[in-house]
């Protein structure tokens, strides 16, 4: 799964959902994608050399994301073996749920 097929997707998701009203980084590791939801509609892109200060981080790699999707592991067991680390705004993790 690459970044640009992750970006699609999770575009795809978040146009479903009303505005987070923040913004939200998604680190994998070499590579992230920002969700930005300050506007009327969640707008998701990839971010390359940019100097970016998030509502919220979530760092983790791009076969773990693929196994959320996937329902191969539960986003709470992820994060309690440190596999998902989330740095800021908690707020908006929990509402990563809509997302996966």
């Amino acid at each position: 799964m690459s970044i640009e097929d992750v970006c699609q997707d999770m575009a795809e998701k978040a146009s479903t959902i009303d505005p987070l009203g923040k913004t939200l980084l998604f680190d994998f590791e070499d590579e992230q994608m920002l969700i930005d939801g300050t506007g009327v509609t969640n707008t998701v892109s990839v971010v390359t050399g940019k100097d970016i200060e998030p509502d919220c981080v979530v760092r983790m790699s791009l076969d773990i994301y693929g196994k959320l999707q996937r329902k191969e592991i539960k986003p709470f067991m992820a994060v309690a073996s440190g596999k998902i680390k989330v740095k800021g705004d908690m707020s908006i993790a929990s509402k990563l749920k809509k997302l996966m």
